[in-house]
């Protein structure tokens, strides 16, 4: 298969900001390598201290860790100092001089999540050192999303790599091998009309665009608030730039700590959890570039003036669909289409309805299948909603509230309800004022641009849906921006969470070998990590299910995609 339908050949990476993060300008050289698998405490404190120049934040950090343990004196004297209140300019350069060389070169070990009380402070740092043992940190946050093809050219290499991912498609292991033939079938079908919906929006999809520019606002955002430099990355699944290309040039910039933050609010299998098993399986066949990467030279260590080569840290953030900005943002766009009805509409309505308004949240959809194996994709847009709605008027208030599925692709079972069935039921219950909100995105592409504006709206007013209102997604909203660029702060002052770590929590499967490889920062065997742990689980209710079923639906799988190919008559769900 050429490089233009796998859409694979090589391209620069499009990091947002290619000009070096230069963080954590006190941080105090270390005599010795970091301790493997430790969180670069020293890192991620560091450019706090320096670059937020709040002692409040380094009071809150110290806080944190010395709530898990009994801290060292260097964590225990940070406290007491961060405490003064009162202090001339040079007390507070010097107070911040001292913190940043009592703790630059602390590692922490969390080999087992279940137990936080077992965390290892090893400082390492030497007392005598002066202001000149200091290296900077560069920090970095790669920020992942699905991608899209740019021009109709590019259409069918995108539809391939998306079906030739197992985790849209998941075959028994048996028909694993026609998972590649069985997404080339299905490209090759599906493009022409994926290529018409393209068109209809401009001849592409803008998600690169929105994420590049949520990447630069965001990074904009952390310098203004908190005077903190970072370099932004976009990597995105089935397009350019791939992931793979985003990790590259970390690697380039060698960036030392970096925060992971899928751009997906809920958790799924299907969404964040395949680009997180991207990192992770990268991580794990160049594990000697992510973990300790002065590890294995003996030269920087033997000659104490060279300066070592950066230990590589990550944290990675699985969800956020319950962060306040978050659910204000998503409240406010709601309510702004809400007070778009006027008087005479929702009079109107009240005449074939009880309730002069109604909203209808429209979540991507994934198997149910894998909600019945553990995916927690359902229950986190549940609670999604329930939060959004927290803050809108209430159906004795006038307003209404649904939650629908849409984007199934395949003959089997998705998660219900399905949008187009719920769009014709609303219409028959007399529905005329309606505000559709895409809940699992926060950029417009394909599904908000052409399947909810185009097909959904005309099925609606089809339906006797009259007055349509469509939210908006996030894109560069300003309040979106900001708790995003707060969660990345506070996730440079909490406990890290490595992809590992993320895998399993959510019921990812992990790659194959050893997991529990020296690869990320804190304890890789992950949260709750044991001989029978929820990752165990996830798989045997996993290979159960596929067992039951998945031969019926591969099978079902490839013979539709064999009449589409033979009749010219599509069977897959657009």
């Amino acid at each position: 298969m050429n490089n233009n339908t796998t859409g694979r050949s090589h391209r620069s990476c499009s990091a947002v900001s290619t000009t070096t993060a230069t963080t954590a300008s006190n941080a105090t050289r270390a005599s010795s390598p970091m301790k493997k698998r430790g969180f670069a405490v020293s890192a991620f404190t560091a450019m706090i201290i320096n670059h937020g120049s709040s002692i409040h934040t380094a009071n809150a950090f110290t806080s944190t860790f010395h709530h898990h343990r009994h801290s060292s004196t260097a964590f225990t004297n940070a406290n007491a100092n961060a405490n003064a209140n009162t202090m001339n300019t040079n007390d507070r350069r010097m107070e911040q001089q001292l913190l940043v060389r009592n703790m630059a070169a602390t590692t922490i070990d969390i080999t087992d999540m279940n137990n936080m009380g077992t965390i290892d402070y090893d400082i390492i740092a030497d007392d005598n050192d002066n202001d000149d043992a200091v290296q900077d940190v560069k920090v970095g946050v790669l920020m992942l999303n699905l991608g899209g093809p740019e021009k109709t050219e590019d259409v069918e290499g995108f539809l391939y790599n998306l079906f030739a991912d197992p985790d849209i498609i998941r075959l028994p292991p048996p028909l694993a091998p026609l998972q590649k033939t069985i997404a080339y079938l299905i490209s090759k079908r599906r493009a022409p009309k994926s290529i018409a919906a393209y068109e209809s929006i401009g001849g592409g999809s803008p998600i690169l665009k929105y994420s590049n520019e949520q990447a630069l606002l965001i990074k904009q955002k952390i310098q203004s608030k908190y005077s903190l430099n970072v370099s932004t990355y976009v990597g995105m699944r089935y397009w350019y730039p791939f992931t793979e290309e985003a990790l590259e040039q970390i690697q380039e910039d060698l960036v030392e700590a970096l925060v992971i933050v899928p751009l997906y609010p809920q958790f799924s299998i299907s969404t964040s959890g395949s680009s997180l098993r991207v990192l992770q399986e990268e991580f794990a066949r160049n594990s000697h570039l992510w973990g300790d990467r002065g590890k294995s030279s003996s030269s920087a260590l033997a000659l104490p003036s060279a300066k070592p080569v950066p230990t590589f840290s990550h944290t990675v953030i699985p969800s956020w669909y319950d962060r306040p900005g978050y659910v204000k943002a998503m409240a406010d766009i709601i309510q702004k289409e809400l007070d778009s009805f006027s008087t005479d509409e929702i009079n109107h309505q009240l005449k074939s309805n009880p309730v002069g308004k109604h909203i209808l949240f429209s979540a991507h959809g994934v198997p149910k299948s894998y909600i019945e194996a553990g995916d927690p994709y359902q229950e986190q847009i549940i609670k999604c909603v329930q939060g959004i709605s927290k803050l809108l008027p209430t159906e004795e208030e006038g307003v209404k509230v649904h939650l629908s599925y849409q984007s199934r692709v395949g003959p089997i079972e998705w998660l219900r309800p399905y949008t187009d069935d719920v769009l014709p039921q609303l219409g028959q219950d007399g529905v005329k004022n309606l505000v559709v909100v895409p809940i699992s995105f926060v950029s417009e592409h394909i599904e908000t641009l052409e399947e909810i504006d185009i097909e959904y709206r005309e099925l609606a007013e089809e339906s006797g849906i009259e007055n349509w209102r469509r939210a908006q997604a996030l894109n560069t909203d300003e309040t979106f921006i900001e708790d995003m660029a707060d969660m990345i702060v506070e996730a440079l002052n909490m406990p890290s969470q490595s992809v590992t770590e993320a895998c399993v929590a959510n019921n990812v499967g992990l790659v194959e070998g050893d997991f529990k490889a020296d690869i990320s920062s804190a304890g890789v065997g992950g949260v709750g990590f044991s001989d029978r742990s929820p990752k165990q689980s996830f798989q045997e209710r996993l290979k159960a299910d596929e067992r039951f079923f998945g031969r019926i639906v591969a099978f079902a799988v490839v013979t539709a995609a064999l009449i589409e190919v033979l009749s010219g008559k599509p069977l897959m769900f657009s």
